[in-house]
């Protein structure tokens, strides 16, 4: 058997919002590695760290469960929607100043999920595939209740 990184080892404990929280982080820092590919004129390194942010907010959007989460899911969609389009626009350009843009929107809406976690209710809403094993035993409540402190995403 392979041994585990750091990185695996500490999401070990984790809740399906702190799982949460380590998928937005990954995504705003390949965000800063595309930035800064642009700034040094590299373009693989750019389309490289682009590629991760996709993969993450394809797989948030893929999760996401309008059936439960009524509203909010209809906004989180439509917000890793637009980042996703706005990265690939800031890709297509080799813009800095679009890379950071995309980092202060993505920020925002990490930070409101940082909120969600001091909630112990919040893992109730997350999908059961991003549950911990104990949190897949409670029952869904609406994504919306929790959410409903996020700030506006648009900037």
């Amino acid at each position: 058997m392979s041994e585990m990184s750091y990185q695996q080892q500490s999401m070990m404990g984790a809740t399906g919002v702190e799982l949460i929280l380590a998928l937005y982080d990954a995504a705003i820092r390949s965000l800063y590695r595309a930035k800064q590919a642009v700034e040094e004129d590299d373009s693989f390194g750019r389309r490289f760290a682009v590629k991760k942010v996709v993969d993450i907010l394809l797989y948030l959007q893929a999760r996401l469960r309008p059936d439960v989460g009524g509203a909010a899911a209809v906004s989180l969609a439509d917000f890793y929607a637009a980042m996703f389009t706005l990265t690939l626009e800031a890709s297509h350009v080799a813009s800095a100043e679009g890379f950071d843009e995309v980092i202060g929107c993505v920020r925002n809406v990490r930070d409101a999920w940082a909120i969600v976690a001091l909630d112990p209710a919040a893992g109730r809403i997350l999908p059961r595939e991003l549950r911990t094993r104990e949190e897949k035993f409670v029952a869904p409540v609406a994504i919306a209740e929790v959410l409903s402190v996020a700030p506006r995403w648009s900037a």
